[in-house]
């Protein structure tokens, strides 16, 4: 391996593990005058999550929609006719506002030091944590990526079944409880359209009728909310434990073991024999959730990193320097 801030760091070539070492907690120490980057960054998050508390959901998925393309390289954010916005998957990602205030404020602390990768991770720290979830240590260094291209975007969609995503996964380096934990960890704070769910509620693969895995009082109250051919597009918790819809816990999994998964893959994995056990004891210990969870952030923020020369700190998020 070359030296520090030489590294492009490739899952398919190197163990993951290889690619954190480019990174540490406490990178922008002492880089910002007396400034601290991430304090910053945090102050932003803090107002945005007291306005809208679901900015949660919508920085977890930026996250997950950066890295897992081209590696967490904060290429989502380029603007651009051909560029990952524009692909299908991307176009209900949202948070690029928040992002670019963060950007903002640092740039007024400290001009061209701090990049939006890092950002992008601080940031959904510090909403994951204001969310009551765990306050995980983020590792920093990164560099912004060169290139975005919608070409490149090929994400799991919500009807993709527990083999294919163990094996998406697996692609990027990473085991199957790291998909139960990054899954649920999104979707417990997560929603979704009432569009996106219909096949569940009316048509399951064909058959004419509901998905017979669906909880019945759910699905009863699911068709009252999501009426076959109605013009109102509702939007649906993806958590459906009580009170636990807008916090980072393990809800979810006590919701799906219980039936009331909203996604396809929500549901398979409760019952799947490949993730039914690691489903059932994140869902009866919050603690080991919370612990395990945020080593899975950490290791996807590690996910193809840029750093040292490979890679720029941008000026703007949405733009090339």
């Amino acid at each position: 391996m070359k030296s520090f801030g030489v590294v492009v760091c490739l899952l398919v070539l190197l163990n993951l593990t290889s690619c954190q070492a480019q990174l540490r907690t406490g990178f922008y120490l002492g880089k910002c005058g007396s400034q601290n980057v991430e304090s910053i960054i945090k102050n932003v998050v803090r107002q945005r999550f007291a306005r809208d508390p679901t900015i949660v959901a919508a920085l977890l998925r930026m996250q997950f929609h950066d890295c897992f393309v081209t590696g967490c390289d904060a290429s989502l954010l380029i603007n651009g006719r051909t560029s990952e916005k524009t692909s299908p998957p991307n176009f209900s990602v949202r948070g690029y506002d928040l992002i670019d205030q963060a950007k903002a404020a640092v740039e007024r602390a400290c001009p061209r030091v701090v990049s939006c990768a890092d950002i992008i991770a601080i940031a959904t720290r510090d909403a994951v944590a204001l969310a009551k979830g765990i306050n995980y240590r983020v590792q920093t260094g990164r560099r912004d990526g060169f290139s975005s291209q919608a070409r490149n975007v090929n994400l799991p969609g919500p009807s993709i079944s527990v083999s294919s995503s163990i094996s998406f996964f697996a692609s990027k380096g990473f085991t199957v409880r790291d998909m139960v934990l990054l899954i649920g960890g999104g979707h417990t704070v997560g929603i979704t359209h009432c569009s996106v769910i219909q096949d569940r509620l009316f048509n399951f693969r064909n058959t004419g009728r509901p998905d017979p895995s669906m909880n019945a009082n759910l699905l009863n109250q699911l068709r009252g909310r999501c009426p076959r051919g109605s013009p109102v597009d509702n939007l649906i918790n993806l958590d459906q434990t009580p009170a636990s819809s807008l916090v980072v816990d393990n809800g979810f999994y006590k919701s799906i073991r219980a039936g009331r998964g909203i996604f396809d893959i929500d549901q398979s994995m409760a019952f799947n024999p490949s993730t039914s056990a690691i489903v059932s004891s994140l869902a009866n210990s919050g603690t080991t959730f919370q612990t395990q969870f945020g080593a899975a952030m950490i290791k996807m923020g590690a996910l193809q990193v840029l750093t040292g020369r490979n890679g720029e700190i941008r000026k703007t998020c949405g733009a090339r320097n």
